[in-house]
């Protein structure tokens, strides 16, 4: 079963942290400890900062990946909008056309327009449809927009082999 291509990028992450806390902060710690008294030792303290928070981090990932792995993109709508997609909108109220890919939490990108399925928009976007007219509330008050294009996560994983346009 294919993956989201979120997980690769986190699973990439997690294997370079999972290093550090095994090969690398030892031998820092090593170093350290070399230096004598402990308990004034702020080398020795860094090190062991870093330490509980890569452990921290490790475990929160671990977590997240088994939660992402639970989504089956069979489930994932193919002809409306959903987790993946990138969309083309109208601005209905000025003007102009502004695209937005929906992602997870971990993907939120404002300047790269990646915005959270739980966004306002997100919420107003999912299970549309090309040519389909939606209403968002915004800081700035009620907008319209009208879908001009979109591309579900199925179609980018066909052409890109995994989703991501980065490849």
């Amino acid at each position: 079963m294919a993956e989201l291509p979120v997980i690769k990028r986190l699973r990439k992450e997690l294997e370079t942290l999972k290093r550090e806390l095994t090969v690398d902060l030892p031998k820092e710690l090593e170093r350290a400890r070399a230096h004598g008294d402990l308990s004034e030792n702020a080398e020795w303290a860094m090190a062991k900062q870093r330490q509980e928070f890569l452990r921290a981090r490790v475990s929160n990932l671990e977590a997240r990946i088994a939660e992402l792995s639970m989504i089956n993109l069979d489930s994932i709508p193919r002809d409306t909008v959903g987790l993946g997609s990138r969309v083309e909108l109208e601005d209905l109220d000025e003007g102009g056309r502004i695209s937005f890919e929906i992602v997870v939490p971990e993907e939120v990108d404002g300047n790269q327009n990646r915005i959270s399925l739980s966004s306002p928009l997100g919420r107003a976007l999912l299970g549309k449809s090309s040519d389909d007219d939606i209403e968002v509330q915004t800081p700035k008050g009620k907008r319209s927009y009208l879908i001009r294009k979109l591309v579900t996560i199925h179609e980018l994983i066909a052409a890109n082999g995994d989703g991501n346009s980065e490849t």
